[in-house]
């Protein structure tokens, strides 16, 4: 088990909490944890994951400073709604963007899984832009993501960010939690 997949664990598990208490700390934690799951990704041959999270870092950097715009008396992001037609556009954005990069993977690299990396990858970018837009359903996408992303690191051998992804789905449903509680409260306001 290398050591850089055990640190890149917890660099993302700290910035997941972090995001489940709608802190902006989030995002450079989260940073920090991309520079080395790069690495573990390369050596896996998942390179539709090695491309989200260098996707990732700039959308995490937008993020960041989305956030910092719309933080409330306490330093907490204020939460947004989504309309449920853009909720569709980009789901449908998610699926042809998984269907472009699953070509692209299976036609040009050695990839281990091109299909289901590319999808992965495709519906986590939509995830992200979710949260970096301060919507509860980023929630509901980082779980139905990250129970299939369990099964394919198990199936890769990689069982810390197996363990790590287990652990991102309680995470998610905490987050999901905490952050309707907070827009009941900011809707009671």
């Amino acid at each position: 088990m290398p050591v850089h997949e055990i640190v890149a664990a917890c660099l993302s598990a700290s910035a997941v909490w972090l995001t489940t208490r709608r802190s902006p700390w989030c995002y450079p934690v989260g940073l920090a944890s991309i520079s080395v799951y790069i690495w573990v990704f390369i050596e896996a041959r998942l390179y539709s994951d090695v491309l989200l999270q260098c996707a990732y870092v700039a959308m995490l950097i937008s993020g960041w400073l989305r956030w910092l715009r719309h933080l409330d008396s306490t330093g907490h992001v204020r939460i947004a709604a989504l309309a449920p037609r853009t909720a569709g556009l980009h789901l449908l954005l998610g699926l042809a963007g998984g269907f472009a990069l699953g070509i692209t993977m299976h036609s040009f690299t050695n990839a281990a899984l091109p299909w289901l990396d590319a999808f992965l990858t495709a519906f986590s970018l939509v995830g992200q832009w979710w949260q970096n837009r301060r919507h509860i359903a980023a929630w509901w996408m980082w779980i139905a993501v990250d129970v299939v992303y369990i099964g394919m690191y198990l199936h890769k051998d990689l069982h810390v960010t197996a363990l790590l992804y287990s652990g991102f789905v309680l995470l998610a449903v905490k987050g999901w939690r905490d952050w309707q509680r907070a827009a009941h409260q900011h809707a009671l306001a």
